[in-house]
């Protein structure tokens, strides 16, 4: 009974598993409109609410994290990743309204880098 339930939970990804993947998601997404920033008339307005939107996910993320440890017994290191990743986020909000590129993107492109990395590391 007991590896039944193991290979079925397995199967089935963890609410904070899919928090990371819909954070790395809206980080890629977010590369994908700066370039139609640099390109388009309606870029701008797809980068600004990409931005909230990946906001809100790096938020999710931290839920996630919390629920794992607190409810499922998870390791707190998961808490620390995703709060980490949060301030990153919000440093990156930051310097995109402040408009200073020599730092925004360099700072996506390490984010996108965690948040996969985050993503391919087992969950324990």
């Amino acid at each position: 009974m007991a590896t039944q339930l193991t290979a079925h939970a397995r199967r089935r990804p963890s609410f904070l598993r899919v928090a990371i993947a819909v954070q790395t998601l809206t980080v890629f997404l977010q590369a994908v409109s700066a370039g139609l920033l640099l390109t388009s008339s309606y870029g701008e307005v797809l980068h600004d609410v990409g931005a909230r939107v990946m906001y809100g996910a790096s938020m999710l993320y931290v839920l996630a994290a919390v629920l794992a440890w607190k409810r499922g017994g998870g390791s707190p290191r998961a808490v620390w990743h995703a709060s980490g990743f949060l301030v990153l986020a919000s440093v990156q909000v930051a310097v995109g309204i402040a408009h200073v590129p020599s730092v925004h993107f360099p700072l996506g492109v390490l984010m996108f880098g965690l948040s996969l990395l985050a993503l391919a590391r087992p969950q324990r």
